[in-house]
């Protein structure tokens, strides 16, 4: 990995390789699955903004921001129901990448990947066609269900499908279609509310179906990776695949050290316990570092609840959602910037400028909020509230170039085969409880 200072599990020699189109057209397709995942982050902070959606599901909450004198700047979306419709979508997906685990060992990322489309369709249609808070609860889990699938198979099938040199840059597709999703998310919720009637929350829920589709689409006409189907015996197929994307005869060596990861993963009994093993406890130690840092950042408390965030601060409610989309646009360009130095100036480099950037914009944002917002009263001003945006931006912005897509690459590239597929569902487990948290 360049100047990344983390090893790889994936294959330690640079092999020959060319960038052929199906490992482009295949990432591109696999990567729909974060498309998936950062629509519905986007989409959720949006929806539970909408007067008409509390109106129908949390009258509480709807009440307390209508009417004067109930309204509080810190205390406006405090419900138990609220924080559930939220949440249970990370304790599903933290409870199904256990069995993604097992189905991406055993069935192969690309039917796991299918596997993950089909609850989000599912989901998805709860969701939009929800008439009472159950519904809604229902099809937040199954959205959960395949979140922790997809988050499990697709940094895997990314990691094991693209050539050494270009590893990092093809793995953050999937957390460039996170930020495309937010941002997308931002700007129906923008549209929905505008709507005339009380729908407009449906229409945002329910195009999630959209991404739904691709990531099961794009499963059916993708391959299976190499590693996946030598591990599961199919050494021929195996082969014939990693010569495609590779788009060179010459596989040999590669194929060869696949093959010998994949008998040394065969001789591992317990996946789980095999991580607690010494050789891999750096790799762990690190993979659960960098979900919990990743989450402890505050990145969730921008990208989840950034219209209510910006209405808190005096935006009126369409320059919320407007300044909402200026972060959303910021988190995708940002996320580009990532994919062009993460293979030039290595991980390390790119975590550490980031993490002096992010300290600092939350200074300057603390000591502004600190000051001027208190629970009854807001003196922010025009002006100070414009610089609460451009630093919100500057954190979002060190996130994205950083801890956004190395949280989910530095973990797919660091266990052996062995270890791959319980190592990653760690890592989705850990960063899921801590966005739960």
């Amino acid at each position: 990995m360049a100047g990344g200072g983390f090893g790889t599990g994936t294959g330690g020699g640079d092999f020959e390789a060319k960038i052929t189109p199906l490992v482009i057209i295949s990432c591109i397709l696999a990567s729909s699955g974060g498309l998936m995942f950062g629509y519905d982050v986007g989409i959720s902070g949006g929806v539970t903004s909408m007067p008409e959606f509390l109106r129908e599901f949390f009258p509480t909450v709807y009440k307390k921001n209508s009417q004067p004198g109930l309204e509080s700047n810190y205390c406006k979306y405090d419900n138990q129901g609220l924080q559930l419709f939220t949440s249970s979508l990370y304790l599903a997906a933290l409870v199904a990448t256990f069995v993604a685990s097992y189905t991406t060992k055993l069935l192969g990322r690309k039917l796991t990947m299918l596997m993950a489309g089909i609850f989000f369709l599912v989901g998805t249609a709860f969701n939009a066609a929800a008439v009472n808070l159950a519904m809604l609860i229902i099809g937040r889990i199954l959205l959960g269900c395949g979140v922790g699938f997809a988050n499990q198979a697709v940094p895997l099938f990314l990691s094991e499908v693209a050539p050494t040199r270009i590893r990092g840059s093809l793995n953050i597709l999937f957390q460039l279609m996170c930020t495309i999703g937010i941002l997308v998310a931002n700007m129906i919720n923008y549209g929905t509310s505008k709507m005339s009637g009380a729908n407009g929350w449906r229409i945002s829920l329910g195009l999630a179906v959209i991404p739904a589709l691709l990531l099961t689409v794009g499963s059916l006409i993708v391959t299976d990776t190499p590693n996946s189907l030598i591990a599961r015996g199919k050494m021929e197929e195996g082969k014939a695949i990693l010569k495609k994307i590779r788009g060179v005869d010459n596989v040999e060596p590669e194929f060869l050290e696949i093959v010998e990861a994949s008998r040394a993963a065969k001789e591992v009994k317990h996946p789980f316990r095999n991580l607690l093993k010494r050789r891999n406890r750096p790799q762990l130690v690190i993979a659960i570092c960098m979900q919990i840092f990743q989450q402890l950042t505050g990145i969730n408390a921008i990208m989840f609840y950034a219209p209510v965030l910006f209405k808190t601060l005096g935006f009126k409610s369409d320059a919320s959602l407007y300044s909402s989309a200026i972060t959303g646009a910021v988190n995708v360009l940002s996320t580009v910037v990532s994919i062009y130095f993460v293979d030039r100036a290595g991980r390390r480099m790119l975590l550490l400028e980031a993490g002096v950037q992010m300290f600092l914009s939350q200074i300057v944002i603390t000591v502004v909020l600190g000051i001027k917002l208190k629970d009854d009263v807001n003196n922010l001003g025009h002006g100070l509230g414009i610089l609460v945006l451009v630093f919100v931006c500057s954190f979002v912005a060190s996130f994205a170039w950083s801890w956004g897509p190395l949280g989910w690459l530095i973990p797919s590239e660091i266990f052996s085969l062995d270890a791959r597929s319980a190592g990653q569902s760690v890592a989705v487990f850990f960063n899921m409880l801590f966005t739960f948290y």
